[in-house]
């Protein structure tokens, strides 16, 4: 049986330490203070036993469970990351812990009436009599992905010390800056070595997904002219009534509070404006390739028109591709994600399996060579202060580990 204050302690010991990452920083990792957890993660592998191990200039940490079998078997690989969201305060984490929970609301800090709401967060009813970690209010938690680097690094070594569970070889990584979209960027795929690999980075238990957005970002420039106001008239060109006129102008339920399950979105993420110039950031996100062009398509469209209205070049729109949707790298070899179904049932726990309304670096790894469908990691509420992850689904997804290593070795 896996050791649950075991992996409560690692779990804790990991998110001590800030990883946040930076998507102005232009290095990689793109904070230095995402050494820090790097350099522990190489060092607790060496000491577990695990061979291999190596950390690299950019800080990616890799290591290797050697095949206990003499048949050959696919080498299969589990992925995490250690950087957490630059959106929200990820220092000082104090983590509370709340042991055989009552099914009600959650107090995160009494002084600052700060309440996780059990019929706002109605996912927390399910975990009732279960030990669940949360925030004090102040700061994200962190389990977007240590949680998953918590699993991942307990199944390696529970595998260790228990050689009678046959398997084959497994690799595993951890990355940084999979928060600002890089987290796969200088993956060394041909060094990683495994034929498939799930990222341990889903978010409730059961989830099992293999398709996810297609994804790009628009920025968007709108020039005025900056006159002084009392001698305005037919002079002053204020850029952000014309950016208002950009954002009323794209279809208002298709946006991220409007949409579920695959439906796409464009998603206004930023505005800073002055007379003079507005930029407007967007991310424009669906599942089906075809929309996706469409929409991109859409929002370059709507800046040339409103080009014409104004009769001036006082928009621009630049649009860049982030990731694809993985399902395409996926579908041809159904067999991991059948691997990982049965495993997840084997252990217990219900397969959810549905398309994720986000990214991953498994969509990258996909389209590097390395199929990787995503497996829960238990968090919910991830990049705020509501943030929380029961124990009893880290320790699941644990065991899932450890029974896709067995199954694989059949």
């Amino acid at each position: 049986m896996i050791n649950k204050q075991e992996v409560l302690d690692r779990f804790i010991s990991y998110i001590s330490i800030d990883t946040q990452s930076d998507p102005v920083s232009e290095t990689t990792p793109s904070t230095e203070k995402q050494w820090i957890l790097a350099k522990k993660l190489a060092k607790e592998l060496e000491e577990m036993g695990m061979q291999e191990v190596s950390i690299d200039e950019n800080a990616y940490v890799m290591a290797t469970l050697p095949a206990n079998v003499d048949k050959e078997c696919p080498v299969i690989g589990f992925v995490s990351h250690f950087d957490t969201s630059p959106d929200f305060n990820g220092a000082n984490i104090n983590p509370q812990i709340i042991e055989n929970y009552d099914g009600g609301d959650i107090v995160l800090n009494a002084e600052k009436n700060i309440m996780l709401s059990s019929e706002y967060f109605d996912d927390l009813k399910q975990y009732e009599g279960q030990t669940i970690i949360t925030t004090d209010g102040t700061s994200l938690l962190g389990a977007d992905d240590k949680a998953g680097i918590t699993e991942i690094m307990s199944a390696m070594k529970y595998l260790l010390e228990h050689p009678e569970i046959k398997h084959g070889k497994i690799k595993v990584c951890f990355t940084p800056d999979e928060e600002i979209g890089r987290g796969a960027h200088k993956f060394d795929v041909a060094k990683f070595g495994a034929d498939w690999a799930y990222t341990m980075d889903g978010s409730q238990i059961g989830e099992l997904e293999y398709e996810n957005f297609n994804a790009a970002s628009a920025k968007v420039t709108v020039t005025g002219k900056s006159v002084h106001p009392g001698y305005a008239k037919d002079k002053m060109v204020n850029s952000m009534y014309i950016a208002q006129d950009f954002i009323n102008s794209l279809p208002r339920l298709e946006t991220p509070e409007h949409t579920e399950g695959r439906q796409g979105f464009f998603h206004l993420s930023n505005i800073n404006g002055d007379v003079e110039e507005t930029v407007l950031q967007y991310i424009i996100r669906d599942h089906d390739k075809k929309h996706f062009e469409a929409r991109k398509q859409m929002i370059q469209d709507l800046g040339l028109e409103i080009c014409k209205q104004y009769d001036s070049e006082c928009v621009q729109v630049v649009v860049k591709d982030q990731y694809r949707n993985m399902r395409e790298k996926i579908e041809p070899m159904m067999h991991i994600v059948d691997l990982a179904k049965e495993a997840m049932e084997a252990v217990e726990v219900t397969p959810i399996i549905k398309p994720i309304r986000g990214g991953t670096d498994g969509s990258q790894l996909s389209f590097m060579g390395l199929p990787c469908p995503n497996i829960f990691a238990g968090g919910h509420n991830f990049h705020g202060k509501y943030e929380y992850v029961p124990l009893e689904s880290m320790l699941k997804a644990t065991e899932v580990i450890i029974k896709i290593a067995e199954l694989n070795a059949r």
